[in-house]
Protein backbone atom coordinates (compact mmCIF):
# COMPACT_ATOMS: atom_id res chain seq x y z
CA UNK A 1 0.00 0.00 0.00
CA UNK A 2 1.45 3.74 -1.07
CA UNK A 3 2.06 5.98 1.96
CA UNK A 4 -0.57 8.40 1.21
CA UNK A 5 -3.04 5.64 1.40
CA UNK A 6 -1.39 4.69 4.92
CA UNK A 7 -1.59 8.42 5.88
CA UNK A 8 -5.17 8.83 4.61
CA UNK A 9 -6.36 5.92 6.03
CA UNK A 10 -4.64 6.86 9.71
CA UNK A 11 -6.37 10.42 8.87
CA UNK A 12 -9.82 8.60 8.70
CA UNK A 13 -9.02 6.38 11.51
CA UNK A 14 -8.14 9.28 13.69
CA UNK A 15 -11.48 11.04 12.72
CA UNK A 16 -13.17 8.20 13.40
CA UNK A 17 -11.89 7.73 16.94
CA UNK A 18 -12.80 11.37 17.89
CA UNK A 19 -16.42 10.92 16.51
CA UNK A 20 -16.63 7.55 18.55
CA UNK A 21 -15.11 9.50 21.61
CA UNK A 22 -17.67 12.32 21.24
CA UNK A 23 -20.58 9.74 21.30
CA UNK A 24 -19.67 7.52 23.92
CA UNK A 25 -18.65 10.94 26.29
CA UNK A 26 -22.23 11.84 25.03
CA UNK A 27 -23.90 8.90 26.36
CA UNK A 28 -21.97 9.00 29.99
CA UNK A 29 -22.75 12.34 30.55
CA UNK A 30 -26.41 11.25 29.87
CA UNK A 31 -26.69 8.43 32.14
CA UNK A 32 -24.90 10.27 34.63
CA UNK A 33 -27.71 12.89 34.64
CA UNK A 34 -30.46 9.80 34.32
CA UNK A 35 -28.14 8.34 37.45
CA UNK A 36 -28.73 11.73 39.37
CA UNK A 37 -32.52 11.27 38.89
CA UNK A 38 -32.77 7.64 39.80
CA UNK A 39 -30.70 8.46 43.33
CA UNK A 40 -32.79 11.95 43.94
CA UNK A 41 -35.91 9.76 43.63
CA UNK A 42 -35.02 7.57 46.42
CA UNK A 43 -33.72 10.27 48.66
CA UNK A 44 -30.23 8.40 48.31
CA UNK A 45 -28.57 11.68 48.75
CA UNK A 46 -24.85 10.39 49.67
CA UNK A 47 -25.44 8.36 46.44
CA UNK A 48 -26.31 12.14 45.02
CA UNK A 49 -23.47 14.13 46.19
CA UNK A 50 -20.87 11.39 45.42
CA UNK A 51 -21.94 12.32 41.42
CA UNK A 52 -20.79 16.15 41.97
CA UNK A 53 -16.78 16.91 41.42
CA UNK A 54 -13.95 17.34 43.87
CA UNK A 55 -13.46 20.80 42.18
CA UNK A 56 -13.30 23.97 43.86
CA UNK A 57 -15.68 25.55 41.50
CA UNK A 58 -18.45 23.29 41.90
CA UNK A 59 -21.91 24.84 42.51
CA UNK A 60 -25.49 23.92 42.56
CA UNK A 61 -27.86 26.67 42.08
CA UNK A 62 -31.27 26.18 43.66
CA UNK A 63 -34.14 28.45 44.65
CA UNK A 64 -32.03 32.07 45.02
CA UNK A 65 -29.53 30.60 46.22
CA UNK A 66 -25.92 29.03 45.29
CA UNK A 67 -23.99 26.15 47.06
CA UNK A 68 -19.96 26.37 46.29
CA UNK A 69 -18.21 23.39 46.55
CA UNK A 70 -18.69 19.76 47.68
CA UNK A 71 -19.20 21.17 51.55
CA UNK A 72 -22.19 23.53 49.65
CA UNK A 73 -23.41 20.15 47.87
CA UNK A 74 -23.24 18.17 51.19
CA UNK A 75 -24.96 20.98 53.25
CA UNK A 76 -28.10 21.35 50.45
CA UNK A 77 -28.38 17.30 49.97
CA UNK A 78 -27.70 15.74 53.35
CA UNK A 79 -28.07 18.21 55.54
CA UNK A 80 -31.38 20.06 54.59
CA UNK A 81 -32.88 17.69 52.19
CA UNK A 82 -32.15 14.24 54.11
CA UNK A 83 -33.17 15.91 57.55
CA UNK A 84 -36.18 17.63 56.12
CA UNK A 85 -37.66 14.61 53.69
CA UNK A 86 -36.38 11.68 55.24
CA UNK A 87 -35.99 12.59 58.35
CA UNK A 88 -31.65 11.68 58.60
CA UNK A 89 -32.12 8.25 57.34
CA UNK A 90 -29.77 7.54 53.28
CA UNK A 91 -32.95 6.48 51.30
CA UNK A 92 -37.39 6.65 51.17
CA UNK A 93 -39.35 7.06 53.91
CA UNK A 94 -42.57 4.45 52.91
CA UNK A 95 -45.42 7.01 51.70
CA UNK A 96 -43.40 10.03 50.82
CA UNK A 97 -43.20 10.33 46.66
CA UNK A 98 -40.67 11.74 44.68
CA UNK A 99 -40.57 11.13 41.34
CA UNK A 100 -38.64 13.15 38.81
CA UNK A 101 -38.85 12.32 35.01
CA UNK A 102 -35.62 13.33 33.09
CA UNK A 103 -35.90 14.31 29.12
CA UNK A 104 -35.29 16.47 26.17
CA UNK A 105 -31.51 16.12 26.63
CA UNK A 106 -29.46 18.53 24.38
CA UNK A 107 -25.70 17.15 25.01
CA UNK A 108 -22.72 18.97 24.22
CA UNK A 109 -18.67 17.98 24.13
CA UNK A 110 -16.02 19.92 24.48
CA UNK A 111 -13.63 18.78 21.51
CA UNK A 112 -10.95 18.37 24.37
CA UNK A 113 -13.32 15.42 25.95
CA UNK A 114 -13.36 16.76 29.56
CA UNK A 115 -16.28 19.00 29.75
CA UNK A 116 -19.74 18.87 28.88
CA UNK A 117 -23.03 21.27 29.04
CA UNK A 118 -26.64 19.84 29.81
CA UNK A 119 -29.92 20.94 29.06
CA UNK A 120 -32.69 18.69 30.59
CA UNK A 121 -36.00 18.73 31.13
CA UNK A 122 -37.47 17.75 33.99
CA UNK A 123 -41.06 17.19 35.25
CA UNK A 124 -41.73 16.06 39.24
CA UNK A 125 -44.75 14.39 41.05
CA UNK A 126 -44.34 14.18 44.53
CA UNK A 127 -46.41 14.18 47.52
CA UNK A 128 -47.34 11.90 50.23
CA UNK A 129 -49.96 9.12 50.75
CA UNK A 130 -52.79 10.10 53.04
CA UNK A 131 -51.86 6.88 55.72
CA UNK A 132 -49.50 9.37 56.60
CA UNK A 133 -50.80 12.79 56.13
CA UNK A 134 -50.24 13.43 60.11
CA UNK A 135 -46.81 11.76 60.87
CA UNK A 136 -44.89 13.14 58.05
CA UNK A 137 -43.69 17.15 57.79
CA UNK A 138 -44.98 18.18 54.58
CA UNK A 139 -48.18 15.59 54.98
CA UNK A 140 -50.65 18.19 54.83
CA UNK A 141 -51.34 21.60 52.50
CA UNK A 142 -52.66 25.19 53.78
CA UNK A 143 -56.37 23.40 53.32
CA UNK A 144 -55.30 20.82 55.55
CA UNK A 145 -55.29 18.73 52.60
CA UNK A 146 -52.72 15.47 51.69
CA UNK A 147 -49.95 17.70 50.35
CA UNK A 148 -49.50 16.32 46.39
CA UNK A 149 -48.06 18.58 43.92
CA UNK A 150 -46.20 18.98 40.51
CA UNK A 151 -43.01 20.69 39.24
CA UNK A 152 -41.59 21.51 36.23
CA UNK A 153 -38.24 22.48 35.58
CA UNK A 154 -35.29 22.74 33.43
CA UNK A 155 -31.33 21.83 34.02
CA UNK A 156 -28.55 23.75 32.32
CA UNK A 157 -25.79 22.00 33.75
CA UNK A 158 -21.84 21.66 33.48
CA UNK A 159 -20.34 18.53 33.41
CA UNK A 160 -16.71 17.70 33.87
CA UNK A 161 -14.01 14.69 33.51
CA UNK A 162 -12.40 14.02 37.01
CA UNK A 163 -9.61 10.86 36.74
CA UNK A 164 -11.33 9.92 33.61
CA UNK A 165 -14.87 9.83 35.14
CA UNK A 166 -17.86 12.25 34.29
CA UNK A 167 -18.83 14.02 37.19
CA UNK A 168 -21.63 16.92 38.00
CA UNK A 169 -19.60 20.06 37.61
CA UNK A 170 -22.04 23.23 37.37
CA UNK A 171 -25.47 22.43 38.85
CA UNK A 172 -28.46 24.83 38.05
CA UNK A 173 -31.89 24.02 37.85
CA UNK A 174 -34.94 26.16 37.33
CA UNK A 175 -37.59 25.44 38.62
CA UNK A 176 -40.30 27.30 36.91
CA UNK A 177 -44.00 26.17 37.67
CA UNK A 178 -45.56 24.14 40.48
CA UNK A 179 -49.10 23.11 40.73
CA UNK A 180 -50.76 21.43 43.79
CA UNK A 181 -52.85 18.29 42.33
CA UNK A 182 -55.90 19.79 43.35
CA UNK A 183 -56.59 23.15 42.37
CA UNK A 184 -53.75 23.06 39.41
CA UNK A 185 -51.32 25.20 38.40
CA UNK A 186 -53.65 28.26 37.87
CA UNK A 187 -53.85 28.78 41.66
CA UNK A 188 -50.41 28.55 42.53
CA UNK A 189 -50.22 31.28 44.88
CA UNK A 190 -46.25 33.61 44.40
CA UNK A 191 -43.53 32.25 46.00
CA UNK A 192 -45.33 28.83 46.39
CA UNK A 193 -41.75 27.09 47.32
CA UNK A 194 -39.53 30.24 49.56
CA UNK A 195 -36.43 31.37 48.03
CA UNK A 196 -33.28 31.70 50.62
CA UNK A 197 -32.94 34.55 52.20
CA UNK A 198 -30.20 34.11 54.83
CA UNK A 199 -26.68 32.59 53.98
CA UNK A 200 -24.45 30.10 55.59
CA UNK A 201 -23.17 30.12 58.47
CA UNK A 202 -25.95 32.37 59.75
CA UNK A 203 -28.15 29.79 58.25
CA UNK A 204 -26.46 26.43 58.99
CA UNK A 205 -28.79 24.73 56.26
CA UNK A 206 -28.37 27.90 53.51
CA UNK A 207 -26.66 28.82 50.66
CA UNK A 208 -23.16 30.07 50.05
CA UNK A 209 -24.45 33.17 48.71
CA UNK A 210 -27.67 34.12 47.47
CA UNK A 211 -28.64 34.57 43.51
CA UNK A 212 -30.47 37.81 42.58
CA UNK A 213 -32.58 36.19 39.88
CA UNK A 214 -35.08 34.34 41.02
CA UNK A 215 -37.94 32.04 38.59
CA UNK A 216 -41.50 30.81 39.61
CA UNK A 217 -44.25 30.28 38.55
CA UNK A 218 -46.29 32.92 36.57
CA UNK A 219 -43.10 33.97 35.77
CA UNK A 220 -42.19 32.74 32.24
CA UNK A 221 -38.91 34.10 31.11
CA UNK A 222 -37.02 31.53 29.03
CA UNK A 223 -33.80 29.43 30.74
CA UNK A 224 -30.47 30.82 28.50
CA UNK A 225 -29.78 27.91 26.34
CA UNK A 226 -25.84 26.81 26.36
CA UNK A 227 -26.00 26.37 22.55
CA UNK A 228 -26.32 28.59 19.37
CA UNK A 229 -29.05 27.94 17.27
CA UNK A 230 -28.29 24.96 14.95
CA UNK A 231 -29.09 26.41 11.88
CA UNK A 232 -27.84 30.13 11.87
CA UNK A 233 -25.33 29.68 14.56
CA UNK A 234 -26.76 33.00 16.29
CA UNK A 235 -27.65 33.14 20.52
CA UNK A 236 -31.00 34.04 21.35
CA UNK A 237 -31.00 37.82 21.92
CA UNK A 238 -31.46 38.55 25.87
CA UNK A 239 -34.94 40.49 25.36
CA UNK A 240 -36.45 37.34 23.77
CA UNK A 241 -35.80 35.53 26.65
CA UNK A 242 -37.78 38.36 28.58
CA UNK A 243 -41.30 38.00 29.50
CA UNK A 244 -43.86 41.31 29.36
CA UNK A 245 -47.20 41.35 30.32
CA UNK A 246 -49.22 40.23 27.20
CA UNK A 247 -49.38 43.58 24.81
CA UNK A 248 -46.70 45.54 27.09
CA UNK A 249 -42.96 46.64 26.20
CA UNK A 250 -40.10 44.34 27.25
CA UNK A 251 -38.40 46.58 28.70
CA UNK A 252 -41.40 46.61 31.19
CA UNK A 253 -40.25 43.09 32.29
CA UNK A 254 -38.02 41.31 34.39
CA UNK A 255 -34.38 40.95 33.51
CA UNK A 256 -33.19 37.84 31.47
CA UNK A 257 -31.93 35.18 33.51
CA UNK A 258 -27.98 34.42 33.27
CA UNK A 259 -26.04 30.89 33.28
CA UNK A 260 -23.16 32.93 35.05
CA UNK A 261 -22.26 31.80 38.21
CA UNK A 262 -20.06 35.12 39.67
CA UNK A 263 -16.61 33.03 39.00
Amino acid sequence: MAEDQVAKLQEQVEALTKRVNKVQDEAEVRKLHHKYGYYLDKCLYKQVVDLFADHPDTIVEFLGGRYRGKPGVRRLYIERFQRNFVAGRNGPVHGFLLDHAMMQDIIDVSPSGEHAWGRWRALMSAGVHGSVADTHPRGRNAAGEPRQWWEGGVYENEYIKEGGVWKIWKYRYFAFWHGEHQSGWAATKPNYVPFAETVYPDDPLGPDELVEQKLLWPDTRCVPFHYPHPVTGEEVEKDDLRAPAFGKDVGTAEPALSLEDGR
